[in-house]
C-alpha cells in the first residue's frame, strides 16, 4: 500500500502569452488589462477581496490536506514570494525556480519544470508528488483523489461533457485513451473525426486537465530525457508521460471525475471567473 501523497507541486514559471493578446472588446478597466499584460496569469486578482488565483488553488490544495507545496516560478518571483509572505497556510511552502537557457527567451516546458525541481529537491527524486498548473482551480476532491491514490502514478481523467467551455476550445484539449481504467497514451492532437475510438463503454470521452501524481523515482529520467517539440521547442509533461507509458504500459492509473474545472488562459476569462468566484 503506498502512503497518502503529501506533496504538491504547482507549475507557474510560464510566459503566459495567450493572457497577453489583445482581444477586441473587453469590460475589464485599465487597471485588469495591466494586471494581464504583465503578471504571471496565477497573480491575477480574481476575488471580490483581493484573491489572486493561485489563492483558490492553495487553499483548495490546504483542505485536501498537503503538507508540502512547491511553486515553480521562473527567475523573477519576489512577486510570489511577496504575495504570499503574508499568507498564513497550513502547508510548508517551497519555491523552485526553472531556469531560461541562456540561448532562449522563455523555460523549456512543464518537463523541463518537473526536471529542474527534482534536481533543487533531490528528495523528491524519492517520493511521490501531484503536478498540476498553476492556472486553473482543481477542486479539493480531484486533489484527494490523486493524493489517496495507492497507485504510484496517475492522473484525472476529465469527463468532456461536464466541462463548461466551448466546444472548439474543449476539442483542444488531449484526449486519455484508456484501457482496463490505466492510460494507453495522451493524445495532444487527436483525430477529430474518431473521438468514439476513446469513449468508454457509456460513451464517455475523457480529457487531461493536467493533474497528475508521479513517482520521483520512476519519472525521473523520463523528464530528463524528454525531447522538445519540434516547433515550439518545449519540453512537454505529457510527452515524458506518453515516453514512460511506452516503456511501462497500463502503469499509469486514470481516475474518472466529471466536474467543471475553471480556466483562466486569456482575459475573457477573468470576467468568468469573477463571475464564478464572487
Amino acid at each position: 500500500m503506498i502512503k497518502k501523497c503529501d506533496n504538491l507541486v504547482v507549475l507557474a514559471a510560464g510566459m503566459s502569452s495567450r493572457m497577453k493578446q489583445e482581444i477586441p472588446t473587453t469590460k475589464l478597466n485599465a487597471s485588469d488589462i495591466k494586471q494581464a499584460n504583465t503578471l504571471s496569469k496565477s497573480l491575477i486578482t480574481i476575488g471580490k477581496n483581493g484573491e489572486v488565483m493561485l489563492d483558490f488553488l492553495l487553499n483548495n490544495a490546504q483542505k485536501a490536506g498537503f503538507t508540502n507545496v512547491y511553486l515553480i516560478t521562473g527567475k523573477d518571483n519576489c512577486l510570489f514570494k511577496s504575495h504570499f509572505k503574508k499568507k498564513n497556510f497550513s502547508f510548508n511552502l517551497h519555491f523552485a525556480i526553472q531556469k531560461t537557457p541562456s540561448n532562449k527567451v522563455k523555460p523549456l516546458g512543464t518537463a523541463d519544470a518537473v526536471y529542474q525541481l527534482l534536481v533543487q529537491y533531490p528528495k523528491l527524486k524519492e517520493d511521490y508528488f501531484v503536478v498540476c498548473n498553476s492556472d486553473n482551480l482543481y477542486s479539493v476532491k480531484a486533489f484527494k483523489d490523486l493524493s489517496m491514490c495507492d497507485e504510484s502514478q496517475a492522473l484525472i481523467s476529465y469527463n468532456r461533457e461536464a466541462l463548461k467551455f466551448s466546444a472548439e476550445r474543449i476539442s483542444k484539449f488531449a484526449i486519455i485513451a484508456i484501457k482496463n481504467n490505466y492510460v494507453e497514451t495522451i493524445e495532444e492532437k487527436p483525430v477529430t473525426n474518431d473521438l468514439n475510438s476513446y469513449a468508454d463503454a457509456e460513451g464517455n470521452i475523457y480529457v487531461s486537465m493536467n493533474l497528475f501524481k508521479l513517482s520521483g523515482k520512476l519519472i525521473y529520467h523520463y523528464v530528463k530525457n524528454c525531447p522538445s517539440h519540434p516547433i515550439r521547442q518545449e519540453k512537454e509533461l505529457p510527452v515524458a508521460i506518453n515516453n514512460y507509458l511506452k516503456a511501462n504500459p497500463l502503469s499509469f492509473k486514470a481516475i474518472p471525475l466529471s466536474e467543471h474545472v475553471p480556466d483562466l488562459t486569456s482575459k475573457k476569462d477573468i470576467l468568468i471567473l469573477r463571475e464564478e468566484f464572487n
